[in-house]
């Protein structure tokens, strides 16, 4: 039987003035202009952007690429946003919110402007329809399942008001509970979640779905009725009319309808094609602008993930074998131009003079390739030159969505070869490869991964996440020490205290090697046509190259001056070949 609650307590708890609380945003807070956004932007126009293979589905929760979280992303929005440069939270469903004394509980009131594009209000209650499919055993919704799970089912308090309540202190918290997509329960409570795949006829976001053409393209239309479009903190965010994002099995192909013109905007991953393919008249005339942007944007890190549950690869020496098997400096000089840094680390942006990297950098060395293997078991089969134990010939299959990898992959079967290890490479595309990969069906892959600001380690390697379906662990990566320091650092509000904690997670899994390490660069390439206006600082301050989408805008005059500069043969004015931001950022009118 439930207790009556006296209306005081209600108000005094809601109104947070309740001892100890905090309530946010800060008295005093006024919204005011995106520091990043440009003044001079304006509505209107299209960007045809490259955004890698077709999705498996545009629905985040089911599919965690970065297809469909710019898709998705775009369409709906999250109780809190972020403020671009300084990093604090902002209101954006939520229009306050209020922290427990225990910091265990979190009370979001939602905007009653809030609109669905139907019309309807956005309410509590879908936010927590949203929570309960997420939460739902049935949905595959494995990755997001991690934020979600440390919180019990958050409370309806009425329309507008629900109370987050977690099983424990994490400094995450917040962010998970506020920074979520909430999706309308009108809309999608009667569906079967599993299949809200790409129809999603209402949103809450500044742009909403438009033309599909399936395996080619997916077009977002700005929407004129956005229910925060007079918010100050958007002028100039969000400014092209339509978003029309094409895809491409092969990068190759993508750069080539790029330069025919297909495609205004291409992020450069390929060293030869930025090295080799940006000469000719359109580059020289500055027809397309080419610029290195250097900002903080976190460095990811990528390698051959090995899957440890199954052998070969659950075996260490082995592991390590393999990661001294691969040529990286042979690579990085005839593939890629020495355009590259080589991987250290899985935490590449926590070491700096303070801070220096202790791992030794992994060499090629096929002695002692064949000394580990010999330890773990696998010896030459003098008949066939291949290894073998128990009778098993040490073959393995490499997992690949891309062509292009197969040059790097050639040299490797070749290099395993000389030491008696078969190669055999499985192609697949996107979304086969996805749903392997959700299945841990695979033995070795090429898997690269972005970063954070904010480093959480949990979900990649906490041990429990090793066997859900879906999760970011794709590697099986299981160890107690890795645990109990994920554990330690969930109650760190020090962000340079949960760093060193990290740092020290790193020393763990180098000397584990679930992956084989590659290498990045700690800058974005970018090639464009020249018909379009930016920021002084081209991208913001932690992000990639979808800053683009958000603050670039059409520029009529560019738009002509292009045309006529191509009817003419004609060069155009250049821009900067190198931006960097704090540099660009204190030249930025507001």
């Amino acid at each position: 039987m439930k207790k009556a609650i006296p209306l005081a307590i209600v108000l005094f708890f809601f109104s947070g003035f309740a001892f100890g609380q905090e309530t946010y945003p800060k008295p005093g807070w006024r919204p005011e202009p995106n520091p990043i956004a440009s003044p001079y932007a304006l509505p209107g126009g299209e960007i045809s952007v490259f955004l890698g293979q077709y999705p498996k589905s545009l629905n985040y929760y089911l599919d965690a690429s970065t297809q469909s979280a710019q898709v998705f992303g775009a369409m709906f929005e999250t109780l809190l946003s972020m403020n671009p440069v300084t990093l604090e939270y902002e209101p954006a469903l939520a229009k306050r919110w209020v922290l427990s004394a225990d910091k265990k509980k979190f009370t979001f009131f939602l905007d009653p402007d809030a609109k669905w594009s139907d019309g309807r209000p956005v309410t509590a209650r879908d936010v927590r329809w949203t929570y309960d499919a997420i939460m739902d055993p049935k949905n595959l919704t494995g990755p997001h399942k991690i934020d979600m799970e440390r919180f019990f089912p958050p409370q309806v308090v009425d329309d507008h008001t629900i109370v987050f309540t977690a099983k424990d202190v994490h400094w995450k918290n917040l962010g998970a509970a506020g920074g979520f997509f909430i999706l309308s329960r009108d809309a999608y409570s009667e569906k079967d979640f599993n299949k809200i795949n790409f129809e999603f006829p209402v949103v809450s976001g500044p742009y909403t779905l438009g033309d599909i053409r399936e395996g080619l393209s997916v077009t977002l239309n700005r929407r004129t009725d956005w229910w925060n479009r007079p918010d100050v903190r958007f002028k100039g965010v969000g400014n092209f009319d339509r978003i029309r994002f094409k895809f491409f099995a092969e990068r190759e192909n993508a750069f080539e309808a790029f330069k025919k013109g297909q495609i205004d905007l291409f992020p450069v991953y390929t060293s030869r094609l930025w090295v080799n393919e940006t000469t000719g008249e359109k580059f020289i005339n500055n027809w397309i602008v080419k610029q290195k942007v250097y900002n903080s944007n976190p460095i990811g890190f990528q390698g051959f993930a090995m899957n440890m549950r199954k052998p070969p690869f659950d075996d260490l020496k082995v592991r390590k074998a393999m990661a001294h098997l691969l040529d990286r400096e042979k690579m990085n000089a005839t593939l890629m131009y020495n355009q590259y840094f080589l991987h250290r680390s899985y935490f590449e942006d926590l070491y700096d003079a303070t801070h220096p990297c202790p791992n030794p950098l992994i060499r090629f060395d096929k002695n002692e390739a064949r000394k580990l293997l010999n330890e773990a078991g696998w010896k030459p089969d003098p008949e066939t030159g291949f290894l073998v134990k128990d009778k098993k010939r040490f073959s393995f299959k490499f997992l690949t969505r891309a062509a292009s990898s197969e040059k790097f992959l050639s040299i490797y079967a070749e290099d395993l070869k000389d030491v008696g290890i078969e190669l055999i490479i499985d192609k697949k595309d996107w979304a086969a490869w996805a749903k392997d990969m959700d299945e841990f069906n695979f033995q070795m892959t090429w898997a690269a991964w972005g970063s954070g600001v904010f480093k959480d380690p949990e979900g990649m390697w906490s041990s429990k996440e090793a066997h859900r379906q879906g999760s970011s662990n794709i590697t099986g990566f299981q160890d107690p020490r890795v645990d109990a320091l994920i554990d330690a650092q969930k109650a760190i509000f020090d962000i340079q205290k949960r760093n060193a904690i990290c740092r020290e997670i790193d020393e763990i899994l180098y000397k584990a090697f679930p992956y084989v390490l590659l290498w990045n660069i700690n800058y974005t390439r970018l090639l464009y046509w020249n018909t379009f206006g930016t920021p002084p600082t081209v991208l913001t301050k932690y992000g990639d190259e979808s800053s683009a989408y958000w603050y670039w805008w059409l520029d009529p005059d560019s738009a002509a001056a292009l045309k006529d500069a191509m009817e003419l043969g004609l060069p155009l004015p250049h821009r900067e070949p190198v931006i960097r931001f704090e540099d660009a950022f204190s030249k930025t009118p507001r």
